[in-house]
């Protein structure tokens, strides 16, 4: 069975998925790129190139296009594998799996691609899909939440960092770009005559503004900046973040969408992302960060106890294959960990990753199928939301699933606003449980 998606320039599909489901188990998903960007950014390359580049008998910038395209053919290549990549197919592959509602368990796996002038980019990746659940009548299951601990300090704590922050957003008189912001804005890759090389298409960033030697770059980029605002830059961190094969000096349009400002976290985030209306309830939420229980937050007990439920209702048998997968990456988030060393010499430390492996891919594969079943869709201001609670240690305890590292050798990066969906759908959806399940 095949399905396909067309994205569009200018009355022209540049971006075309087709999905063909070879076997039961195992979906081939093929981002196809039209000829004609793959040309156009070929073009770029070479003129970049031609700028830079030096060869013996020609002065600075006269290299014939011809001995570029002769002696820099694989770096060009690898190049324009690595843009297109991050320019378009990280974002398209990811809208595409949630619209076609394949129900992939785990990563996509890139295992192929092919780009080369005056053909279609192809870009294959594997997807594990796994078959449809059926749900029970889960909104009636039998749920006791966790209560909160009784004592009056707790109260307090809630009421001091709410005066807190609202202190802090008295004194913020500015919306600009600062440290620790994050930023979320539209890119577009401009050529000679400054005009859009790809049309339309623009690509939707998230970039958290750091506060390390290696951002500088960044924080320089968007200090002082402001929603609406549009400039052209060629720094080479924006360069860096779609290939860093070979030195580029592309010239691309910068246009702010929104600032999540982290001098205050932001209360009315807070509400709409647990649909809370009165300050009343959102206090009583609060509390469920503050209250503790064997280390164990009100809110995280809640969390484990909602999804322990789904999972005893609703048997899932996951092929081993995919728990190896998963636990290589616990292997490689407990290594970050100071005491993994203490960790890893416990006789039954292989045991608890192989079970934690088990439990989080379950977890994905039953969140991933009730967010397509229940209609439960993300916006932009769901990733806001989301966001907001990372401003805060204390408040990052009300998210359960994490977003992908933007972290990329000690500094920053931006991420694609396609990757952070899947993130908050998944949260999304987890709430979505939490609150049919609390409600009655």
């Amino acid at each position: 069975m095949k399905e396909k998606a067309i994205v569009m320039m200018q009355s022209k599909p540049i971006l075309r998925l087709e999905a063909n489901h070879v076997r039961p188990a195992l979906c081939r998903a093929t981002v196809i790129v039209d000829k004609d960007l793959v040309n156009t950014l070929y073009k770029e390359a070479i003129l970049s190139q031609q700028k830079t580049v030096y060869a013996k008998g020609f002065t600075h910038g006269t290299v014939p296009t011809e001995y570029i395209k002769q002696n820099f053919n694989i770096s060009i290549t690898d190049h324009l594998k690595e843009f297109i990549f991050h320019y378009f197919v990280i974002s398209f592959l990811n809208n595409e799996i949630y619209n076609q509602k394949i129900f992939a368990a785990g990563e996509p796996r890139l295992t192929n691609i092919s780009v080369q002038p005056d053909h279609d980019a192809l870009f294959e990746f594997d997807l594990t899909t796994f078959p449809t659940i059926q749900f029970q009548n889960w909104k009636f299951f039998p749920f006791k939440a966790p209560k909160r601990k009784k004592y009056k300090d707790l109260d307090r704590q809630v009421t001091t960092f709410i005066k807190t922050e609202k202190e802090l957003i008295q004194q913020d008189e500015s919306l600009s770009v600062a440290t620790n912001d994050w930023v979320c804005f539209d890119i577009s890759l401009l050529g000679a005559n400054n005009e859009p090389v790809f049309g339309e298409h623009k690509e939707n960033l998230w970039l958290k503004i750091g506060n390390e030697i290696g951002d500088e770059e960044f924080y320089q980029l968007f200090e002082g900046k402001n929603v609406g605002d549009s400039f052209k830059t060629n720094a080479d961190c924006i360069q860096n973040y779609f290939s860093s094969v070979i030195n580029t000096n592309y010239t691309f349009l910068i246009t702010i969408t929104d600032i999540l400002p982290n001098c205050f976290f932001c209360f009315n985030h807070f509400k709409r992302h647990f649909k809370v209306k009165t300050n009343k309830d959102m206090f009583k939420r609060l509390i469920e960060v503050f209250s503790f229980r064997n280390d164990l937050s009100q809110r995280q007990l809640m969390i484990e106890e909602s999804l322990k439920l789904l999972l005893h209702r609703h048997q899932l048998s996951i092929p081993k294959y995919l728990v190896l997968r998963q636990e290589k990456q616990v292997l490689d988030s407990v290594r970050d960990n100071p005491d993994y060393q203490v960790y890893r010499m416990q006789k039954d430390f292989r045991d608890y990753v192989r079970k934690l492996a088990e439990k989080q891919i379950k977890e994905t594969i039953m969140l991933d199928q009730l967010a397509h079943r229940e209609n439960v869709a993300v916006t932009h201001e769901d990733i806001k939301n989301y966001l907001n609670l990372t401003k805060r240690p204390r408040m990052k305890d009300f998210i359960y699933f994490e977003h992908p590292e933007t972290k990329i050798g000690g500094r920053e990066m931006p991420i694609s606003s396609e990757l952070l969906k899947q993130t908050c759908l998944r949260e999304k959806t987890l709430n979505y449980v939490i609150y049919h399940l609390t409600r009655k």
